[in-house]
């Protein structure tokens, strides 16, 4: 089966990661640290009392794993930013160069991974009205 979605960046490390991220945002990634598939009890999942997650070192697994769970989302990817892109506004876009983990509709990394021109380029003056193409490996400045 050909992958659909990157490997992760660690197999050994998965699991380690806390439950509680940033949600979404930033653009960019970096390195997808798990897949991770969420289930919730009030919707009839099995097993636990509050919402819980199973994770995994790639996508179609999880994937299958929550077309057969009980009450489970579609699988998300924990991704690792070591640089985003903020907008507390409507197109204002701030760079910060910090890392965070958060996690993302694994559909955002059919986005290319960033590499060092990929920021510069969409905080270009130059840029193209929609900066989105920038991220989507379709346009430069």
């Amino acid at each position: 089966m050909i992958a659909i979605y990157p490997p992760v960046l660690d197999p050994k490390l998965i699991g380690t990661y806390p439950a509680l991220t940033k949600a979404g945002g930033g653009y960019v990634w970096d390195a997808v640290l798990e897949y991770r598939v969420w289930c919730h009890p009030e919707q009839d999942a099995p097993d636990e009392d509050s919402d819980y997650y199973y994770y995994f070192d790639n996508y179609e697994e999880a994937l299958l794993f929550s077309e057969q769970m009980a009450a489970a989302e579609e699988p998300l990817a924990l991704v690792l930013q070591r640089e985003y892109i903020d907008e507390p506004e409507p197109g204002q876009y701030v760079h910060f160069k910090e890392e965070r983990i958060t996690e993302w509709p694994a559909a955002f990394l059919s986005r290319p991974q960033r590499n060092e021109r990929t920021i510069p380029d969409f905080m270009d003056p130059n840029a193209p009205t929609n900066r989105l193409d920038i991220l989507r490996g379709i346009a430069i400045p």
